[in-house]
């Protein structure tokens, strides 16, 4: 099984944040998992938005993905296109877009949200 990290997976495993379970930050180590240019994108308007530290760059963000293994997986339009399917469930642009990219690319996602499993979409956490 291949894995998609939700923002917040990657906000804590950088942070070896205790909201991290040792669980999934093992899962996270040893299996192949992909993390959306839209997660990047969701960390830079939160920065922008005082909501999360700006001293961490993106590019750190990314290079820290990278040296874990993690792949960057681009924002194709099938995966926009997927949008336009999907069920008004989530509200969140950035969670509809993983839905739809982990639907396209077969992965599961790896989250701690309660909405995301309502689509027809495998989680983990």
């Amino acid at each position: 099984m291949r894995y998609l990290l939700d923002t917040h997976a990657i906000l804590w495993y950088a942070d070896a944040s205790d909201e991290l379970p040792q669980t999934v930050r093992e899962l996270m180590d040893a299996s192949e998992c992909l993390y959306s240019i839209a997660s990047l994108w969701e960390i830079a308007i939160k920065q922008s938005l005082g909501r999360l530290n700006r001293a961490i760059t993106i590019e750190n963000y990314d290079m820290l993905c990278r040296r874990a293994g993690f792949r960057r997986l681009t924002i194709f339009p099938v995966h926009l296109e997927r949008i336009k399917e999907l069920p008004a469930i989530h509200r969140d642009p950035f969670d509809r877009l993983l839905v739809a990219q982990a639907q396209v690319e077969n992965l599961a996602i790896v989250t701690r949200d309660s909405i995301i499993p309502q689509y027809p979409v495998e989680t983990v956490w």
